[in-house]
């Protein structure tokens, strides 16, 4: 089913509604450095915790999470409930530290609590990832996505989607920086959840015979059970092409593994999600922000896993199996083998009718253009704030730093957009891109954790304990590809690669640290105290609910 015109004029007038409000909010001249990167620190809570639920969820979600949906099942959510939780951790825990250190940008935090050395090389390594890999990727699978949606899926629409979707976050985010982001992701939220549940709701009803979304959810759950267990064992959910889903989410270890590796890192430490709640009024109001980010992300897996079930179940034959001759042929790929990604596009193409599937499709622009736009944003600031205005310019004015960091996002977006169309020519490699992502990632949060919360940790023990992190994640990677026999290697998933090396390396930081002060403080570790931790009623009754919430979640779907 192709667009019609009322299609297009939906898409219309939700692309010139953001701009709108995006040049309206920042609709004063001369900005301040803090205007640009932290909104004037004046962000209220909601507009904090719709612009991290903005940030987070792109393609990557509606498309790749959709697509682990049809494969795995709703296993995948656990990225998503347990990211809640993970939020609250950050909110309770980390914001105080942060806030009280009145920090532009993460890599900030390092430079006060060990060296402008360390704070630099990070600095370098964030612009790197977010420009090489974040905003490639993003743009890459965006406008994959709108290429199958809107075209025949042959990739002839690829570069013109991929210049269209940079475009149209480079209109708003360069001009008005953090605010004129933070305030049309409010919009931008409202309709990627409206949009996500329209097409759950359609996607539903049609799995039934009787219609009704009720009677869709029951028939999914009685054919495929074992797309609906949350805790994997070995050998219990096989996707489509013959994988077994436990080494992708093995066990456990989602709850007490290597999944809190990913998500404390994510959302702990990461620039373009925490700079959002940086620009609170606030401490309570950020922890408020936070709180109603981790509400929204209990919904996520019914706008984006659920849709992957529903499109597993349209495919497959009456024993619940998808192959090449149940499926339809968009999901076939050249060698035979199931397209698992096709799901979301598959489903608004075939079941979303006109006038509905313009909406969808500016949920899904929504999503892809509210992210690179975070990303550029948070680019510009850590090269304005960490890198240009310490080594280049460190009187500069107020002007010339929001001009740097325009020049700098407008470099980040013209690489990205050259580099992203080349990615198709990875093949396989391109999969694993945000699992090569993850070597570092370990190592980077026990620089961080130690950081926060070990006085002892030296500014030597975090520099030895990022880079030696990195030759221990390549020690676990080995064995996975190919070294799987050899008796000195072990054959891990992934998740537990990530926890064993984060712990490796807090080993060596610690006995690092007690080498050089035998056990004294460190001269820049933090002086925490209990009065630090405390949090406000809205963030403690809202963290119970969504606690409780989630063991029921857990406990049903176990």
């Amino acid at each position: 089913m192709k667009f019609a015109t009322i299609d297009y004029l939906i898409f219309l007038a939700y692309g010139v509604t953001i701009i709108g409000i995006a040049f309206w909010v920042t609709r004063k001249g001369d900005k301040t450095s803090e205007d640009y990167f932290l909104a004037g620190k004046s962000l209220p809570w909601w507009a904090i915790g719709a612009s991290l639920i903005a940030a987070n969820i792109s393609a990557e979600q509606f498309i790749g999470m959709s697509g682990s949906g049809f494969a795995i099942g709703l296993a995948i959510a656990s990225y998503e409930w347990m990211a809640a939780l993970t939020l609250l951790i950050v909110g309770k825990f980390f914001l105080p530290i942060f806030i009280d250190k009145q920090l532009y940008t993460i890599p900030e935090f390092v430079e006060k609590r060990y060296s402008e050395q360390l704070k630099t090389i990070l600095a370098v390594f964030w612009i790197g990832l977010y420009i090489f890999v974040n905003l490639t990727s993003v743009l890459y699978l965006g406008a994959t996505a709108l290429d199958t949606i809107i075209g025949n899926g042959d990739g002839s629409l690829l570069l013109t989607c991929i210049i269209a979707l940079a475009l149209f976050a480079a209109v708003y985010s360069l001009w008005g920086g953090l605010a004129a982001v933070a305030w049309t992701d409010v919009i931008q939220v409202v309709l990627l959840v409206a949009g996500g549940l329209i097409t759950s709701y359609i996607a539903l009803t049609h799995v039934s015979p009787d219609g009704g979304v009720f009677a869709g959810l029951k028939v999914i759950y009685e054919k495929v059970p074992e797309k609906f267990s949350m805790i994997i064992e070995k050998g219990e959910v096989i996707t489509p092409n013959g994988k077994d889903a436990w080494w992708d989410l093995p066990g456990l270890a989602v709850l007490i593994g290597g999944m809190w590796v990913a998500n404390l890192y994510y959302w702990g430490f990461n620039q373009y999600i925490i700079q959002r709640t940086l620009a609170a009024k606030s401490l309570r109001e950020s922890q408020r922000g936070i709180a109603f980010a981790a509400f929204l992300k209990l919904l996520i897996p019914l706008i984006v896993v659920i849709p992957g079930i529903v499109a597993f179940v349209l495919n497959s034959s009456p024993e619940g199996v998808v192959d090449a001759t149940t499926a339809d042929p968009s999901f076939i790929g050249a060698t035979g083998n199931i397209i698992n990604d096709n799901a979301a596009p598959w489903l608004i193409s075939h079941f979303i009718p006109a006038g509905l599937k313009g909406l969808v499709l500016a949920a899904l622009s929504a999503a892809i253009v509210s992210s690179l736009a975070s990303m550029l944003n948070s680019t510009a600031t850590i090269f304005t704030m960490d890198i240009y205005k310490p080594y280049f310019n460190r009187q500069a004015s107020e002007k010339r730093l929001v001009s740097v960091g325009r020049l700098s996002a407008t470099a980040a977006l013209v690489i990205a957009v050259l580099i992203a169309p080349q990615l198709k020519n990875l093949g396989q490699v391109f999969q694993y891109i945000q699992e090569y992502t993850g070597i570092v990632s370990p190592g980077i949060l026990a620089v961080f954790m130690l950081g926060l919360f070990w006085k002892q940790t030296t500014n030597k023990a975090a520099i030895w304990g990022a880079i030696l992190s990195i030759p221990i994640a390549l020690y676990f990677k080995v064995a996975p590809n190919g070294w799987s026999d050899s008796p000195i290697f072990l054959h891990l998933p992934f998740m537990n690669q990530m926890m064993w090396t984060w712990l490796s390396t807090m080993a060596i930081m610690v006995a690092i640290s007690y080498w050089e002060t035998k056990g004294a403080p460190h001269d820049k570790g933090i002086l925490l105290n209990k009065q630090m931790f405390s949090t406000g009623r809205a963030f403690n009754i809202s963290a119970t609910v969504i606690g409780l919430i989630l063991l029921i979640l857990y406990y049903w779907f176990w």
